[in-house]
């Protein structure tokens, strides 16, 4: 399989914002199961349907095709901590989390934006998910304001309002690399640091072609090789992987991924980024890393 078409696909999605939810059932023993969802869609008014998708893999999948229904909690902007518990694997999520059983059954999470509580209308096999379509059995809102999910991160009302307010906060860098070598600048600070540069007006492509202007190199962009956000400094990063045809620049040098070179790198995440990139560009494979500069996952892909 090609495939390009797979990850346009996870970068795009990756850049709309999403609501948080976290779906649960009873299953055959009478126990609560519950996974984190981003996708909940609304499928029919007459009758009320709605569904979600999960994994092939999830080890509670039966759970939720041959149970008698599921519940849709829609999360409030203050129960982040309750969208990772039930992202983990964890033997029983629901010891943290005050719940009660909804009208139809299903675990009804207190404190959220709100809740649908629905018998199960029928479950689809798509690719590598399953589609759970519920009839909504009954349901209940609050003016808690919702959680979102964009980018990798949580989204809430007021944050992104202040977003809007003060304009963006993202950055590109770019891993410039050519034959093994890669670009790296001095950062001022006795160490040197990835070519980056700030979003502005112009756009993600505008402060692309920025960036790769002042380095004086022939880059081009090349896969979304990282998306984290560094929350002590509240940016966002975009890194891509931009292979360069020659070694011509007018900024920094293109240095060799020795030990050395790495732990010059004064950014800590960049350092670690740079060591994966020298054992990726090793074996050939790269994969793409997503979540803050100091946790987060790799979602492999093949080599472009």
């Amino acid at each position: 399989m090609n495939p390009e078409p797979t990850r346009l696909l996870r970068d795009a999605f990756g850049c709309f914002m999403t609501g948080v939810t976290v779906v649960t059932t009873i299953d055959e023993t009478g126990a609560p199961r519950g996974f984190t969802a981003n996708s909940f869609s609304s499928v029919s008014l007459d009758p009320p349907l709605l569904l979600i998708s999960i994994s092939n893999r999830s080890a509670n999948l039966s759970a939720y095709t041959s149970g008698r229904g599921f519940a849709v909690n829609v999360l409030s902007e203050g129960q982040k901590a309750i969208s990772n518990v039930f992202a983990r694997p964890s033997e029983d999520r629901f010891t943290s989390v005050d719940w009660q059983a909804g009208p139809y059954g299903s675990p009804v999470i207190a404190g959220g934006s709100a809740w649908f509580d629905c018998s199960l209308e029928r479950a689809i096999e798509a690719g590598d998910h399953t589609i759970l379509i519920g009839r909504v059995e009954d349901f209940d809102a609050s003016t808690a304001p919702g959680l979102g999910y964009c980018r990798g991160a949580y989204v809430t009302p007021a944050a992104a309002a202040l977003s809007a307010e003060h304009g963006p906060r993202v950055v590109l860098a770019a891993i410039v690399e050519h034959e093994g070598r890669v670009l790296l600048l001095d950062d001022g600070a006795g160490g040197v640091k990835l070519p980056e540069m700030r979003v502005g007006q112009g756009g993600a492509r505008g402060a692309f072609d920025r960036l790769i202007a002042e380095t004086g190199t022939d880059a081009t962009p090349g896969l979304v090789y990282a998306i984290y956000d560094d929350t002590e400094r509240g940016l966002q990063f975009i890194v891509h992987l931009c292979p360069a045809a020659t070694d011509a620049h007018k900024a920094g040098a293109f240095v060799a991924l020795t030990e050395a070179a790495m732990t010059d790198t004064t950014d800590p995440a960049q350092q670690v980024m740079l060591r994966r990139f020298a054992a990726e560009y090793r074996q050939g494979n790269y994969g793409q890393y997503v979540g803050s500069h100091v946790a987060g996952e790799i979602r492999p892909f093949a080599k472009g």
